[in-house]
C-alpha cells in the first residue's frame, strides 16, 4: 500500500476530489440529456447529482471550506443512488404502463422481454444497490435477474432461491416466493418440475430481445439502461486514497482505518469514507 505524509495525503484527496467533480457533471449532463428524450412527460424533475466545483489552494489550506467540500460530495454519493432509483422507478411505473411511445416502439413480444431484460442489465450488474433497494422494480424481475445466472447453468430449488436472494437482503417466505415464481413460469421465462418433494425451476427461454426489439432499445433505450452501471463504476470509485498516512496527521490510527474502506468500490465505502473524513477534520482542526 501506497504511504504518505499528511501534505501528500491531502494532494492526492483533492485530486479525488476534484476527479469526482468532473465525473459529476459529466454524468449528469449525459443522464439528463437522455432522460429529457425518453421520460420528461413523466417527471420532468429527476433526481440528479448536485453539482459543485473545488477551489485547490482553499481546499488544501482552508480546513472549513475542505469539510465542506467532503460534505457536499457525500451527500452526491446520496444523489447518485437516487438518480438510479428514480430512473428505475419511472420506468417501471410509467414508462412501461403509461407510454404510447413504448406500446409503438416495441413489438407486443418485447415488451414482457423487455422489462426482465433491463432489470437483469441494471440490478442484475449493481448488486450493492440491489441489496439497499426493493421497491422501484416489481418483484418478479428482480428475482429473475439475480438468479438468472445460477438458473440458467443448473436449474435452482425454491428454497435455494430463496437463500440466493438473501445476498440482496430480500428476505420472501417460501409462500411469497412461489407465488412470485408462478408469475416468472407464466409469463414463460421458467419451467416448473417436481422432484421427491422438491421444486425445481429451470429457464424456458433465454431473456433475449426480438432483432427489431435489439435495434430499437440501442436507439431508444440503451443510453439510459447503461448509465447506471456507468456511473456507478465511475463515481464510486475512490482508490486512489487507499494509503497509508506515515506521520503529520494527527490521530493517523483513526484516518487509515477511514481510508482503508476505500479499497471498496462501490456507494457503501465511498459514503462511509467521506462521511468520516469529514469528522475526522472537524474533530482534528
Amino acid at each position: 500500500m501506497t504511504e504518505l505524509n499528511e501534505q501528500q495525503f491531502l494532494m492526492k484527496l483533492y485530486e479525488v476530489v476534484y476527479k469526482l467533480s468532473g465525473i459529476s457533471k459529466t454524468q449528469t449532463y449525459r443522464f439528463k440529456k437522455e432522460w429529457d428524450e425518453l421520460l420528461k412527460e413523466f417527471n420532468p424533475n429527476p433526481h440528479l447529482l448536485r453539482q459543485y466545483s473545488v477551489e485547490k489552494d482553499k481546499f488544501l489550506k482552508d480546513v472549513n471550506y475542505r469539510i465542506q467540500i467532503l460534505d457536499i460530495i457525500r451527500l452526491s454519493f446520496d444523489d447518485g443512488f437516487h438518480s438510479i432509483k428514480s430512473l428505475l422507478s419511472t420506468l417501471y411505473n410509467h414508462y412501461f404502463n403509461d407510454s404510447s411511445k413504448f406500446t409503438q416502439e416495441f413489438l407486443e413480444n418485447d415488451q414482457l422481454e423487455l422489462k426482465y431484460f433491463i432489470a437483469k442489465e441494471i440490478l442484475g450488474n449493481l448488486f450493492q444497490y440491489n441489496q439497499l433497494e426493493h421497491e422501484s422494480v416489481p418483484l418478479k424481475y428482480n428475482i429473475l435477474a439475480r438468479s438468472y445466472l445460477m438458473i440458467k447453468l443448473k436449474g435452482q430449488t425454491d428454497k435455494e432461491i430463496k437463500e440466493n436472494l438473501k445476498k440482496i437482503n430480500l428476505n420472501l417466505t417460501l409462500t411469497e416466493l412461489r407465488k412470485l415464481l408462478k408469475e416468472i413460469v407464466d409469463d414463460g421465462f421458467l419451467t416448473k418440475t417436481k422432484k421427491g418433494k422438491e421444486n425445481i425451476y429451470k429457464l424456458a427461454k433465454e431473456i433475449e430481445l426480438s432483432e427489431e426489439g435489439k435495434k430499437k432499445f440501442n436507439q431508444v433505450l440503451r443510453p439510459l439502461v447503461d448509465w447506471p452501471t456507468l456511473f456507478w463504476r465511475s463515481y464510486y470509485n475512490i482508490r486512489e486514497i487507499n494509503v497509508t498516512i506515515t506521520e503529520g496527521a494527527k490521530n493517523p490510527e483513526l484516518l487509515n482505518k477511514i481510508l482503508s474502506k476505500a479499497a471498496t468500490q462501490g456507494y457503501l465505502a465511498c459514503h462511509y469514507v467521506f462521511e468520516n473524513l469529514k469528522k475526522y477534520y472537524e474533530e482534528n482542526q
